[in-house]
């Protein structure tokens, strides 16, 4: 798989959540959960399902931070 995306964290599926038209994927990757919410077409295409290994593709413009 190549992708432009440089941040890419191999882990597995630890838990899939369907909504009606959303997932929320959650994806170990050695301790840490990333969520990523994808569409439900999007699971059923990758053949998605909990224990199967699978990459967190992290593509963003900005990070935020709060504090309480």
């Amino acid at each position: 798989m190549k992708i432009s995306a440089r941040n890419t964290l191999k882990g597995k599926i630890v838990e899939i959540t369907k909504g009606a038209t959303t997932s929320h994927v959650r994806i170990d990757i050695g301790g840490a959960v990333v969520t990523a919410s994808i569409t439900n077409e999007a699971v059923a295409d990758l053949g998605l399902a909990v224990g199967k290994q699978a990459y967190a593709v992290i593509k963003a413009s900005d990070v935020m931070v709060g504090i309480d």
